[in-house]
This record gives structure tokens, C-alpha cells and sequence, in this order.
């Protein structure tokens, strides 16, 4: 039996891509007793009430992670939390440092003390392949955000509450995705923009992200950072997979962007280990009983988790069943 059988659980940021995902895998399992939906906008708030028939299991606050009072009313009676509000844009935040600290970072910091208040028992937040050896300001917020909760294990060890990482790359088919643009360029014979042609990423599916965060949030004791063993593709493979034969022109990399993505840093290989699918990246200090899971291979001194280096790709045409999937 699932521990969240019978539970009540928290989604901050719920009506995004992810969010969505999880309230239909959730509801669709018949576990849960209460979802609760924690989000700045209303209309999107209406818009999941209505994709979900008015759900009575379902429930919504307007809020923002800033506001932490707000945080402790809508976290009563919750079991469980997943994080996933969060600003993401990377160009945006160089333009807006200050607004991306104060929901990123300072926000981040709310969650927890809300939860530890509140007694919740488990807290997985959502985090990104960008945090890993960053070099913009969104993915600087985002590593802070990580080490605020698993350091929080620290002051949080005399409650209840445990909070643990899931970090993994681009989602197919999340809002942000680039292929509905790619698509309509095609549709109209116009040439695709490609940031540079040699650029990499991280690939996982909208399902496999919904399913790794509730494997997660089963499996977790407090202060592992989990990282999914997904595949890589290449930009221009992505291209051909959504507009085959299309014209493609490089448009130079964005600011704060890099051509490849990382998900573990070599500085960190000493504390990986190898949990069949996933990795997971043990804390720096375990202060609050954490255990080193048994199972667990240790990865090399100096490995490194690089969409580049991957041994594992996906292929043109597995890249294009898995867009026609989407449409």
C-alpha cells in the first residue's frame, strides 16, 4: 500500500504542466482524500477545476510561497507537500534578480518553515538540471533552494517533517517546450530558430517526471537529491523529429544558457550513488539519522552527469512517435 493512500497532499504551483499531470495521476489512482491546489492564478485555478469535473477531492487556495501565512493556513491538515511553484524563465531572470530570489529562494524557504510548523511529514521539491554547476541566475537560485531543503533535515530533526530533491531535465511537453512553436514555423515553411547546433539536452517525459516525483515522495527518508537516468537529444534531432526537412538557422545562444546540461557536478560524485533507474546524491552532512542506502553502487570519483556524455539517446524516430504522442 502506497503511503499516500488515504493522505492529504499540497501542490504548490499545481496548475502548471507538472501540476496538472500530478492531479490527474493522482486522482486517477483513487489514493488520495484531499489534493489541495496552492497557486497565484485564479483563472488557471478555474480553468483545473473545470479540466477535472469539480473533483470533489480537490481543493484550492490562491496564494503566493511568499506570503508565509498564507502558506501555514492552506497547510493545515496536509500531509505531504510537492514543490513545484518556482519562476523559470532563464532570460528573464537576469532582467529580474531580485524577483526570481524572492520566490525561488526565499519562497523555498517559507515551504519548509510552513511545513515544519504545520507537521507535515514529507516535502519533494522540484528542482532543474540548471542548478547543477550554474552559470545563470535562475539555476543560482534553484541550487540554493536544493541545499534549503536538505539542510532543513538539520533543524527540522527533532519534527516530524523530512524534506528531499528531485532534479531531472527538459520535460516534453510542459509548457515551456519549444515544440509547439517549431511546429507552427513548419506548418507556415518558415525556417526553425536553433539557439546552436551542437546544443544537448536532457529528455523526459511528462509522465516519467510525474511518476519520478511520486516514487520520490514514496521512497525518501529526508535529504536525498534524486536524479532520473534519462535519455539525451540533440536540438537538431528534436528539430527533425517535429518538422522533418525543415530549414533550420542558428540564432546564438541566449544569455545564461549553456550548450550542454548537467544534473550531477563532478565535485559531488563522492557523495552519488547508483539506485538502479536513478542516482542519488547523499547530503553533505547527515546530522538527523540519515542512513546511506545499502543497495546503492557508488558512481566513480569524478563522474559527472552531462547531457553530452550520456550513454543513453533517443533516436529521431523514437524523438518523433514521442511528439506524435503529444499531439
Amino acid at each position: 500500500m502506497s503511503i499516500l493512500t488515504g493522505s492529504s497532499i499540497l501542490i504548490t504551483g499545481g496548475t502548471g504542466s507538472l501540476g496538472k499531470a500530478l492531479i490527474a495521476e493522482l486522482l486517477a489512482s483513487g489514493d488520495v482524500r484531499r489534493l489541495v491546489i496552492f497557486s497565484r492564478d485564479e483563472l488557471k485555478q478555474l480553468e483545473v477545476r473545470r479540466m477535472f469535473n469539480d473533483d470533489s477531492r480537490l481543493r484550492f487556495f490562491i496564494g503566493d510561497i511568499r506570503d508565509k501565512d498564507r502558506l501555514r493556513r492552506a497547510l493545515h491538515g496536509i500531509d505531504y507537500v510537492i514543490h513545484a511553484a518556482a519562476l523559470k524563465q532563464v532570460d528573464t531572470a537576469e532582467y529580474n534578480p531580485s524577483e526570481y530570489v524572492a520566490t525561488n529562494v526565499e519562497g523555498s524557504q517559507n515551504v519548509i518553515d510552513a511545513s515544519i510548523d504545520s507537521g507535515v511529514k514529507r516535502v519533494v521539491a522540484l528542482s532543474t538540471d540548471k542548478a547543477s554547476s550554474p552559470i545563470n541566475l535562475y539555476g543560482a537560485t534553484k541550487l540554493v533552494a536544493d541545499r534549503l531543503f536538505i539542510s532543513s533535515n538539520h533543524y527540522a530533526a527533532g519534527y516530524d517533517t523530512r524534506f528531499s530533491v528531485v532534479r531531472y531535465g527538459n520535460v516534453m511537453g510542459s509548457r515551456g517546450s519549444i515544440v509547439p512553436a517549431w511546429r507552427a514555423l513548419a506548418a507556415r515553411g518558415e525556417s526553425l530558430p536553433i539557439t546552436d547546433k551542437r546544443m544537448t539536452r536532457f529528455w523526459i517525459t511528462l509522465q516519467q517526471a510525474v511518476q519520478f516525483v511520486l516514487d520520490a515522495l514514496d521512497n525518501m527518508t529526508g535529504g536525498e537529491l534524486y536524479v532520473p537516468r534519462i535519455p539525451s537529444v540533440r536540438i537538431t534531432d528534436l528539430a527533425e523529429a517535429v518538422a522533418p526537412g525543415a530549414a533550420m538557422h542558428e540564432i546564438g545562444i541566449r544569455p545564461g544558457e549553456k550548450l550542454h546540461e548537467e544534473m550531477i557536478a563532478p565535485d559531488d560524485s563522492r557523495r552519488t550513488l547508483l539506485l538502479g533507474s536513478r542516482y542519488l546524491v547523499m547530503p553533505h552532512i547527515g546530522g538527523w539519522g540519515y542512513e546511506t542506502p545499502s543497495d546503492g553502487i557508488p558512481v566513480e570519483d569524478g563522474f559527472a552527469y552531462h547531457s553530452n556524455t550520456n550513454d543513453q539517446w533517443l533516436s529521431v524516430e523514437e524523438l518523433r512517435d514521442m511528439v506524435q504522442r503529444m499531439s
